[in-house]
């Protein structure tokens, strides 16, 4: 009996949170859809068939696929679904422009990447850039969740986490990308260079400072190497300067700087270690 009052408790606490809840997988699912959509629009390289003659309809697909999407918040956001999307659609010509930009940077930097084509089709670093630019004009125009969602596909897809909140220059070249995090506060100048495993963090995440910058400030041509560490909201790494692989940094930088940890080589004697190196983790 007592089971079965349990039970019967748990069942309409469940009643109550499904009540109260405004969103369903098919949110996530058709948030990836509208991705693809653009992604097909502005780069022929993802598209089923190559027909000019479609794009209007196309440009209105993805326009009826944002007011679907934004609706289906559910009371989540009293923004204005037409007028926001209306606003969206007319920012796509700016974000097609940066990202042939950060297309032809990451050909011209990598000796290894043989065309523009490859880039766009075959770069995680490149993906990553493209869904942010999308994540981040709806987060500037103030659309909850959803931009979050397109965040998060680029993370599974590519292994980088760029939260939409981020503020970043063009072009901007990931090489490639396994665990880069850039976070919300972030902000990145032009022509920045960065390499797998570095993040862009806060030095506190205490959920009051949600509205005060927490993340770093790069500026205009720098080059961050791989698994270095850059924190804070008031470090800023000046203009033209090159962070070496495996920094920890926590103030600022001078502009034209070069930062980099000092190898140490040591010989061992048998003084020096009684027992032998073997560890097993």
């Amino acid at each position: 009996m007592e089971t079965n009052n349990k039970l019967d408790s748990f069942i309409t606490e469940l009643q109550s949170k499904r009540e109260l809840h405004s969103c369903t997988i098919s949110l996530k699912n058709n948030t990836v859809n509208f991705i693809n959509s653009q992604i097909s629009l502005l780069f022929p390289h993802f598209a089923e068939k190559i027909d000019n003659k479609s794009i209007p309809q196309e440009i209105d697909s993805i326009k009826n696929q944002l007011i679907k999407l934004i609706n289906s918040l559910n009371g989540l956001t009293k923004i204005d679904a037409e007028s926001v999307t209306q606003n969206y659609i007319e920012k796509l010509p700016d974000i097609h422009n940066k990202l042939w930009m950060d297309a032809n940077a990451i050909y011209d930097g990598d000796p290894a990447a043989e065309s523009i084509d490859e880039v766009i089709l075959a770069y995680p670093g490149f993906m990553a850039i493209l869904i942010y630019r999308f994540a981040h004009e709806l987060y500037k125009l103030r659309v909850p969740i959803i931009p979050r969602i397109m965040s998060e596909h680029a993370h599974q897809i590519t292994g980088v986490d760029i939260h939409p909140g981020a503020v970043i220059g063009s072009p901007f070249f990931i090489d490639h990308g396994t665990g880069i995090v850039i976070g919300e506060t972030t902000v990145i100048g032009n022509n920045v260079k960065i390499y797998q495993g570095v993040t862009l963090g806060a030095l506190s995440v205490k959920k009051e400072l949600s509205n005060v910058k927490r993340h770093p400030t790069i500026e205009d041509d720098v080059i961050i190497y791989a698994q270095s560490v850059i924190l804070g909201g008031n470090t800023v790494i000046g203009k033209n300067s090159v962070i070496g692989g495996n920094s920890w940094i926590v103030q600022s930088i001078s502009p034209n700087s070069v930062v980099n940890n000092k190898n140490e080589v040591r010989i061992k004697s048998n003084k020096d270690f009684e027992e032998p190196i073997n560890f097993i983790i």
